[in-house]
């Protein structure tokens, strides 16, 4: 093996076990462990775009939109070539449901992508965006009527009004 390839070896960034495969088997505990050891390791490597994706995946499965979307601009600023980071960015802005931001960042990453199933994933991305954008987003339908409940608290409202009054 030649000495760079094993220079190169040793000195690659070594990423921590990847929570989000899976994230409904990872405890609130374990998140903030790996939350942890990524932010270490930007702190060792404050080039590493690769890891910033990372840290700001994490953050976002553990609801801190804000941080996250500090990690997420923060890689796509370290890299601008980087497909994942900014795919991941456009993804954040699509669960915010920021759809043109979204819109924006997909086509950037799109043009980034250097193969298929880069180029495709993105593309399934950019459908959904533009589905939700022509469509609107849907309130739920509530299941059962709220008319009982403000009668009730009507009811209630008028009783306490006249319990005042009368005293």
């Amino acid at each position: 093996m030649s000495t760079d390839l094993q220079t190169a070896r040793a000195t690659r960034t070594v990423l921590p076990p990847v929570p989000w495969r899976d994230p409904h088997t990872v405890s609130p505990e374990k998140l903030k462990d790996y939350i942890r050891a990524l932010e270490q390791a930007c702190k060792e490597n404050p080039g590493s775009a690769d890891l910033r994706t990372c840290l700001g995946m994490a953050y976002a499965m553990n609801y801190e939109a804000y941080k996250s979307m500090d990690a997420l601009e923060a890689a796509c600023e370290i890299n601008p070539h980087s497909f994942w980071a900014r795919l991941k960015y456009a993804e954040l802005h699509y669960r915010l449901r920021a759809l043109p931001k979204s819109e924006q960042e997909m086509l950037r990453a799109l043009e980034l992508a250097t193969n298929g199933f880069e180029a495709s994933l993105a593309r399934k991305h950019l459908l959904e965006i533009r589905r939700l954008m022509r469509e609107g987003t849907v309130k739920p339908a509530l299941a059962r009527s709220l008319a009982p409940a403000g009668l009730i608290l009507a009811a209630a409202s008028l009783a306490l009004c006249v319990m005042v009054v009368w005293r």
